[in-house]
């Protein structure tokens, strides 16, 4: 038997597994894939597209649609699942989220999502970083609607005011995997931590539409995964993402199945019982994927005037 508060992800070598059809991306190719490359390189920004290995890359940049991760490219922590550089990171570049309004305004975008690595060594900071970007996205590209993904700010109430303050029109946390993985899955996170933050959200700005994600395909049992659905129905959570791990690289959690397309319809059909207002649920589905669509889904991004 197990010891107590074991993880349980077996690392030993398996065979690797042909990819199903289910889970093959077009590669990347295209002139809005190259233009949109150009211009985050000419304003220095980081997109998690690129940053995080996105599989839909190719058909997202195609549509002039990206998620901008602001804060630099390292990240303070050392989540298993996660392609994006970790290390000591540099100070925050509270010039970022100007440029990162320019790429906005440059694209025409109507619907802008951004996100961000962990800075817990400057918590409140990052919060700021997130205020001042809805700001101008505001002030550059009027009528843009944001999403904004952001890390848990370690809990910090203060950080949270302050992006909540900012009126997103979508505010994402993602909760990733179920409890019993935390450890092994989000180094440095808490469950109860993901739970406390959406819920505060509401609290703080009941208009708010919030949204997370979790990945299937770790060791998780299709109970817990149920579990974890209704714990964020029942702190009020709008929108649910749910999609597969694809391991980034062999120094990643190794991935211990794939889940079939019934499987995902079997998990949005129960999601949607608990009371969500949305739920896209599928194998390359992906926090950011489709967002836009995802949030007209919701029926409750609100006019700002």
């Amino acid at each position: 038997m197990a010891a107590a508060g074991l993880i349980q992800i077996d690392l030993s070598p398996k065979r690797p597994v042909s990819k199903p059809e289910w889970l093959k991306a077009r590669a990347p190719v295209g002139e809005n894939y190259h233009n949109l490359k150009k211009l985050a390189r000419d304003l220095n920004l980081h997109t998690v597209c690129e940053s995080a290995h996105c599989p839909n890359i190719g058909e997202c940049w195609n549509h002039h649609t990206a998620t901008f991760m602001m804060l630099g490219n390292t990240c303070t922590r050392r989540c298993g699942f996660c392609a994006v550089p970790k290390g000591r990171p540099d100070a925050i570049d509270f010039d970022e989220p100007r440029r990162v309004a320019e790429a906005v305004a440059a694209l025409g975008l109507k619907f802008a999502v951004i996100t961000s690595v962990n800075r817990d060594d400057d918590i409140v900071g990052g919060a700021r970083a997130f205020a001042m970007v809805i700001d101008e996205i505001r002030r550059q590209a009027p009528g843009c609607q944001v999403e904004v993904l952001i890390p848990d700010f370690q809990g910090n109430e203060d950080a949270i005011r302050i992006v909540v303050a900012a009126h997103p029109e979508i505010l994402n946390h993602n909760t990733e995997s179920v409890p019993r993985l935390y450890r092994a899955v989000r180094s440095g996170a808490r469950y109860e931590r993901t739970l406390r933050l959406l819920e505060f959200s509401k609290q703080l700005d009941s208009s708010v539409v919030t949204k997370s994600g979790v990945m299937v395909g770790l060791g998780e049992e299709m109970h817990e995964l149920l579990d974890v659905y209704r714990d964020l129905a029942n702190v009020g959570v709008d929108v649910l993402t749910i999609g597969q791990y694809l391991r980034p690289s062999r120094d990643h959690l190794p991935m211990a199945r794939y889940y079939t397309p019934d499987e995902f319809a079997f998990m949005k059909h129960e999601a949607l019982k608990m009371g969500f207002r949305h739920v896209e649920s599928g194998p390359l589905v992906r926090s950011s994927y489709h967002a836009h669509e995802q949030a007209d889904a919701a029926g409750g991004v609100r006019m700002l005037v």
